[in-house]
């Protein structure tokens, strides 16, 4: 008679079987194609509650499990202003699935609801100092964020659209704030559906953003409300009807930026024109 899995073992398991094709073979080729992972390192994988953060931090488990390369692992849940019902479910997916976190607070929320202008950009660069702060205090040198191919399309869109720039989401990066602190994205190469579809699968409810401007959003008729990402998301879908390869290609492209046909472009935050090299 076989053994009743758990929760816990069950959605294990399933990245490295059901999933292995979407989840992990993905997660470890960026893992090694982007260098995000160093025998040594200390790295603070942070939870948002969501579902995108909740797989990072089992796919670094598993990770950590496997690797003949060791590394240490901390997981990092930051409360910036959940209602007692959102934090408890946060703390009841973590006991379920066996991750062990360390949650601290403040009033990143409160702050973000009353700033006039770009409140979504101020919470994000609010949360991010903050988990900086508390990882390097924890004695991390590198922080895990759950942002995924899908993120990086579409943030890519979002800035070529909207923001009047050709401007991508890189795999790591160095803290400008916070010296000898790393930024690393291992979910850089899986798409989102593999992530609802692990979720789905093992029967696993998470948080959106659970935000004012999420709520508004979520109430909307058209299910994008004034969120400009939802907005992306829905031209993809409609996009994919006829071409099923386009994430492919706007991946692609931001790997092979071909620098010599445009006419300007900015490095460090200096900015060049091509004028500058045209007689070379």
């Amino acid at each position: 008679m076989s053994k009743t899995l758990t929760p816990r073992e069950l959605a294990e398991r399933s990245l490295i079987t059901t999933y292995r094709k979407t989840l992990w073979k993905p997660f470890i080729a960026a893992v090694k194609r982007y260098e995000l992972v160093s025998p040594g390192d200390k790295i603070a994988v942070c939870l948002s509650g969501g579902k995108d953060s909740a797989v990072l931090a089992k796919l670094m488990q598993e990770l950590q499990r496997h690797t003949d390369r060791p590394f240490d692992l901390s997981f990092l849940v930051m409360n910036p202003g959940y209602r007692p019902e959102n934090l408890k479910l946060i703390r009841d997916n973590a006991d379920l699935l066996g991750i062990p976190i360390t949650i601290f607070s403040n009033d990143i929320f409160h702050v973000a609801f009353h700033a006039e202008k770009n409140p979504c950009y101020l919470c994000a660069r609010m949360r991010r100092g903050f988990l900086y702060e508390k990882a390097r205090d924890m004695g991390c040198n590198k922080i895990a964020l759950g942002h995924h191919m899908s993120d990086v399309i579409e943030t890519t869109l979002l800035g070529l659209f909207y923001g009047a720039q050709l401007q991508a989401m890189p795999p790591k990066l160095h803290s400008q704030h916070f010296p000898g602190m790393e930024l690393i994205r291992p979910l850089y190469c899986v798409h989102e559906d593999a992530v609802i579809a692990w979720k789905n699968y093992n029967n696993l409810q998470f948080l959106q953003c659970a935000c004012r401007f999420t709520e508004a959003r979520d109430n909307a008729s058209d299910g994008i409300g004034e969120s400009k990402r939802q907005e992306i998301k829905a031209l993809i879908r409609t996009l994919k009807r006829d071409n099923p390869n386009i994430e492919k290609s706007v991946f692609r492209a931001i790997h092979g930026v071909q620098l010599d046909t445009f006419p300007g472009f900015k490095r460090h935050g200096n900015a060049y024109s091509f004028l500058d090299f045209y007689d070379e």
